[in-house]
């Protein structure tokens, strides 16, 4: 049994945590229990569950110029620059957006990288993210850079089979590039890829507590990234490891001592559980998710920057200094700059995200917003809700719309009872009546309503 002290964060007796050491194990753990590749993976539960560990500062960080370019077109320089000032622009001088990470392989992202910092925005601050090399350390240190995230894959499944080494051989290989990383001026960012995979207590602890061992002894603040590389991880209370999200940020708290100030989660969507894991590590002790703008990245994507916005919001009850009406600018941009196509039952940034296509949901518009719109999108997204006129909209629908129009023209509010309304509505009934199955766009009805009024 270890000492017995009194917790000063708790203010319980606590025992000393068990130090776990590797376990150079001679064939890789691949769980195949719980990952059988040819079946759908489990989630087995061992119902131990951790204490919530809220950290009193959470916050943003930003992968979109990263893992958010590995997916689709790469972006311009003078577009990366002009996302960065949004990304400025929407974390506010709080820095709740705290960090944004850029390759600096090409021309064109160390040219955009530099022009970003000529800006001098302390939000978010800017790292990279290159190959564990010396080389590669010199040329951030070059740059300017004082912090850079570094791959250290931690699943068997990666250090066997990829890169063929044992544990031992990982762990050394990976601390003598925290060594070099340090040596060349640097703070590393260690990105323990494919987590959700890993032995934790015979790799993942044993590992981190050397790095926390590394970072006091040299006085230099080494973080560590969570990596949910394939989306595996789980917010059950009493899931089993390796999945359980919570399991895994209290392993490496209590048995690593990382801070949670050192502690990043960063996660995919392969099973729809990106936002909600994310949401799951900050409740239990990280102090930062990483994400990308629209949630753009690999396969099914990242956490979107703006779903765990408004997570924050929900949880601490503000924002925090965050300008929300940025998210709709930014969609608008990357939609119409870059030719990235949107989803459009995206939450939040999708076209038909507050739209609706029924009758009794556009009359319940006009009656009170409250009733069919999830909060004030007009005021805090600058998108207010709209409606699209079809065969269901009936003529609440159509009112909707030319009160929505009338607003754009600086003119008062009709009832279902207005002619136009009623001309418009016998146009569109008599459209489906002849078989149109399309929906009616906003120029139709313009031109409806122009021809009307002008006649």
């Amino acid at each position: 049994m270890g000492e017995i002290n009194l917790s000063a964060k708790t203010g319980l007796l606590e025992q000393d945590p068990y130090n776990y050491e590797l376990q150079d194990v001679k064939e890789p753990e691949l769980f195949r229990d719980i990952f059988p590749y040819e079946e759908i993976p489990k989630i087995p539960f061992n119902y131990r569950r951790v204490p919530q560990n809220m950290p009193d500062e959470i916050f943003i960080t930003d992968t979109t110029f990263r893992d958010g370019q590995q997916s689709r077109a790469p972006y311009t320089t003078e577009q990366m620059v002009h996302i960065y000032k949004l990304l400025h622009e929407l974390g506010g001088e709080n820095g709740m957006i705290r960090q944004t990470e850029f390759f600096v392989y090409s021309e064109k992202d160390r040219k955009a990288l530099e022009k970003c910092m000529e800006l001098g925005y302390k939000f978010p601050e800017l790292t990279t993210w290159i190959r564990a090399s010396k080389k590669d350390f010199e040329l951030v240190k070059s740059i300017g850079i004082k912090e850079t995230g570094v791959l250290m894959s931690c699943s068997d499944y990666h250090i066997f089979h990829k890169m063929g080494l044992t544990r031992k051989e990982a762990m050394d290989k990976y601390l003598g590039i925290v060594n070099d990383c340090i040596e060349a001026g640097l703070s590393p960012r260690c990105h323990f890829e494919d987590i959700t995979r890993a032995d934790i207590y015979g790799f993942v602890v044993p590992f981190a507590s050397e790095l926390m061992r590394i970072s006091k002894e040299s006085g230099v603040p080494i973080k560590i990234r969570a990596c949910d590389t394939m989306g595996f991880g789980v917010p059950y209370p009493g899931a089993a490891l390796p999945r359980s999200v919570s399991g895994i940020i209290y392993a490496l708290q209590h048995y690593s001592a990382v801070p949670s100030e050192m502690l990043e989660w960063h996660g995919h969507n392969d099973f729809y559980k990106g936002v909600v894991n994310a949401t799951t590590a900050w409740m239990y002790g990280a102090s930062a998710v990483n994400c990308s703008l629209l949630g753009i990245g690999e396969r099914t994507g990242n956490v979107p920057v703006e779903a765990m916005i408004f997570e924050y919001a929900s949880l601490k009850g503000n924002l925090n200094g965050m300008n929300t009406r940025k998210i709709t600018e930014i969609a608008d941009y990357i939609k119409n700059e870059t030719g990235y196509d949107l989803p459009p039952m995206t939450p939040f940034v999708g076209e038909n995200f507050n739209l609706t296509r029924a009758g009794v949901h556009a009359d319940g518009l006009m009656k009170n917003q409250e009733i069919y719109n999830i909060f004030d999108t007009e005021k805090l997204l600058d998108c207010p809700p709209k409606v699209s006129v079809t065969n269901t909209s009936g003529a609440a629908g159509v009112t909707f719309w030319l009160n929505r129009y009338n607003k754009k023209r600086g003119l008062p509010e009709v009832g279902k009872d207005d002619p136009r309304v009623q001309e418009i509505y016998a146009w569109v009934t008599k459209q489906y009546d002849e078989g149109r199955i399309t929906m009616i766009s906003d120029d139709e009805l313009e031109a409806l309503l122009y021809g009307i009024e002008n006649r």
